[in-house]
C-alpha cells in the first residue's frame, strides 16, 4: 500500500515555472513507476510523464516534452515534477500516481488505468 501527497501548485503567470513534489509513504518506493497526469474538467485524465523505478528513465507526452522534467529522489521517497515556460493551458489539477506494472513497452504506462495509487491532486493555474 503507498499514499501519496502532492504539494507546490499554485498560481504562476505563463512563462513562469513551478515545482510540484509528490511524498510517498511506504519502504517500496523505489519500486514503483511514478507517473504524473493532469486533469480539467470535463475532460479525462491526461497523461504527462513518467519514471521508471528500474533506471529512472523518463518519458513525457509530446505537450510537455522539453518544458516538463521529472526526477526522484528514493532516498526521500519523493518524486518531482519540475514545470517550466508554462502556458496557459497546462492550468489543471496535477495528480501523481505509483504503479507496480512492470511494462514491456512505454505506452503502458501513458494509460491511467494502469496505475495502482494516485494522491489527491495539487491545482495549478497559470495565468496569461
Amino acid at each position: 500500500q503507498v499514499q501519496l501527497v502532492e504539494s507546490g501548485g499554485g498560481l504562476v503567470q505563463a512563462g513562469g515555472s513551478l515545482r510540484l513534489s509528490c511524498a510517498a509513504s511506504g519502504r517500496t518506493f523505489s519500486s514503483y513507476n511514478m507517473g504524473w497526469f493532469r486533469q480539467t474538467p470535463g475532460k479525462e485524465r491526461e497523461f504527462v510523464g513518467f519514471i521508471a523505478w528500474w533506471s529512472s528513465s523518463t518519458y513525457y507526452a509530446d505537450s510537455v516534452a522539453g518544458r516538463f522534467t521529472i526526477s526522484r529522489d528514493n532516498a526521500k521517497n519523493t518524486v518531482y515534477l519540475q514545470m517550466n515556460s508554462l502556458k496557459p493551458e497546462d492550468t489543471a489539477v496535477y495528480y501523481c500516481a505509483a504503479s507496480t506494472r512492470r511494462p514491456t513497452n512505454t505506452a503502458t504506462m501513458t494509460s491511467a488505468p494502469n496505475y495502482d495509487y494516485w494522491g489527491q491532486g495539487t491545482q495549478v493555474t497559470v495565468s496569461s
